[in-house]
């Protein structure tokens, strides 16, 4: 049996020309960009297929639409009057994160099998289309594990939870649990990303440790652990802090309130307090950032890959709505204005695609050149897909007209999150200080950089030209208020190495002719010279 259509025949007026919504489907057998650069970095291509029908499935849809519309609710007495400290979620995020977790989000990168961090790449890429705000908690579960190996201890017990494929929201110790998340607690009020002014304090304990403090932004407070930054004897020093303890009571976190942010609806981020909260260090004393950064290097993976599913999201909503929709007697993917503008914002997706699966190839790269390669170009492309994200979100939204600014349709939802990861794990000018620093510090980042850079040399006069443009202005590192234009630059020739390397001419030559030569006005949709056709046929 079929579903009954809509009346159309209202009486007054026939509803026409007004497109019936998009519905979900395939997200990998509808993505030709994903496909073919998830193959070229080396991701487990059945386990997408899986997951692109998963994701896309009526059922995951409206779980999500659920989760973001009954939002996380702070539940911080019982009926009684005892403390809980606890959030309530609607069951629609249960199912999501369920769903992510069976997929193996957090886990596929650990389980030992060849391109463990494509895949996770390709699964973050496709969850963001769906339900970011449940990335978040999937996010960080994902990148404690390489952290937790600063500890044998701690690895022993956490870490076979983390890459669980079950999900397990109980309210236990994690010993009781059949899977577990992680999140994190970093940064305090007066300090945010300068965490050497944090001032919560550690005191040994027996073999652990009791924290007095505050964390200004706690994401996920509902996760079974998180690891956090305190001052110790030693000085600023990693733990982690369990949130429930092995003898069944309730550690000392308390919750203050949760966040009222602007996107990012279906997850509680919150603030909190430790009261003699317990927990247990992870590396040494005094070496908090040095540990805790190896979580912070690997939730960069995803904030630089998220945009690109975001921007797949909204082109796929815009190019369908102009597809089924007249106006001036023209269907409008026919008005060569439309196409020239739709065309443009897909090259940002495309080279946002191919430079995250670029990154999750060095992530998968067991030698030191990856890692070197990693540490560098991760950060780049965080800093340009995610600038380029909200351009290419408002203009997509823009295309539909009155209609993409109505809560029916996905755009809202996508616009108020096209910011969020250009301000998570490091906000622009801390990333582009950062890869300062790393230019300045690590010879063998830089080589590894450059030879992606110049194994792209030869292929296109203009890149070629623009590469030896960006090597004569800045012949070593530029003054900190260059930082900006120095980062745009160097991300987008890694952008364009990436597509020359894994795209069809069509789309190499559009970006070489607007982002690389820059032959083109300042706003989407002013240039000319694309091949609109070729470039439009890979987005639907």
């Amino acid at each position: 049996m079929t579903d009954i259509a809509p009346r159309a025949d209202l009486g007054s007026h026939e509803v026409i020309n007004q497109p019936l919504p998009r519905e979900g489907g395939d997200l990998w057998a509808a993505d030709i960009v994903l496909r073919e650069a998830a193959q070229a970095a080396g991701a487990r291509t059945g386990a997408l297929e899986r997951a692109g029908r998963v994701y896309g499935s009526p059922e995951i849809l409206e779980a999500a639409h659920d989760a973001r519309r009954d939002p996380p609710r702070l539940k911080l007495f019982s009926r009684s009057g005892h403390r809980l400290d606890e959030v309530a979620f609607h069951p629609g995020y249960h199912t999501c994160m369920a769903a992510g977790i069976d997929l193996g989000y957090a886990s596929a990168a650990w389980d030992g099998q060849p391109g463990g961090h494509a895949t996770h790449a390709a699964l973050c890429y496709m969850q963001y289309q769906v339900e970011p705000g449940v990335a978040c908690p999937l996010t960080m579960t994902y990148a404690a594990v390489p952290a937790l190996r600063a500890d044998p201890a701690l690895a022993e017990t956490w870490i076979p939870k983390l890459t669980s494929p079950v999900y397990d929201p109980s309210v236990r110790p994690v010993s009781e649990k059949a899977g577990a998340t992680m999140g994190m607690a970093m940064t305090e009020k007066q300090g945010g990303s300068d965490v050497r002014a944090n001032t919560t304090r550690a005191e040994r304990d027996g073999d652990g440790y009791i924290l007095n403090g505050h964390k200004w932004f706690c994401s996920a407070p509902m996760s079974d652990g998180f690891l956090t930054l305190a001052y110790a004897k030693g000085g600023l020093s990693c733990f982690v802090v369990p949130r429930w303890l092995g003898d069944g009571q309730r550690n000392g976190i308390r919750i203050q309130r949760l966040k009222d942010k602007m996107g990012d609806r279906a997850n509680a981020s919150s603030e909190i307090e430790y009261w003699d909260a317990r927990a247990f260090r992870l590396g040494e004393e005094g070496q908090g950032v040095r540990t805790i950064i190896e979580m912070v290097h690997h939730t960069r993976l995803d904030t630089a890959m998220a945009p690109a599913g975001l921007m797949r999201a909204a082109l796929a909503e815009a190019h369908w709505w102009v597809s089924h929709r007249s106006a001036f007697q023209r269907r409008l993917i026919d008005q060569p204005l439309m196409r020239a503008v739709l065309a443009d914002l897909a090259l940002d997706w495309e080279a946002s695609v191919a430079a995250g699966f670029l990154v999750a190839r060095a992530f998968d790269r067991a030698d030191d050149e990856g890692r070197a390669l990693a540490r560098i170009a991760v950060a780049l492309n965080k800093y340009l897909s995610n600038k380029r994200c909200i351009d290419v979100v408002a203009e997509a939204m823009e295309v539909l007209g009155g209609m993409g600014y109505v809560e029916e349709t996905p755009m809202p939802m996508l616009y108020r999150q096209a910011p969020l990861n250009s301000i998570w794990e490091g906000s622009g000018n801390v990333i582009c200080l950062d890869i300062l620093r790393t230019l300045n510090r690590d010879p063998a980042a830089v080589a590894a950089l450059d030879s992606v850079l110049d194994g792209a040399r030869g292929r296109d006069a203009r890149f070629d030209a623009a590469l030896g443009a960006h090597r004569d202005r800045w012949r070593g590192i530029p003054p900190e208020a260059e930082a900006r234009w120095f980062t745009e630059s160097l991300a987008t020739l890694l952008s364009a190495a990436a597509l020359i390397g894994t795209a069809p001419h069509a789309v190499v030559d559009g970006y070489m002719i607007s982002r690389v030569a820059g032959e083109r006005g300042s706003v989407p949709g002013a240039i000319s010279g694309l091949d609109t056709a070729a470039i439009l046929g890979r987005i639907g």
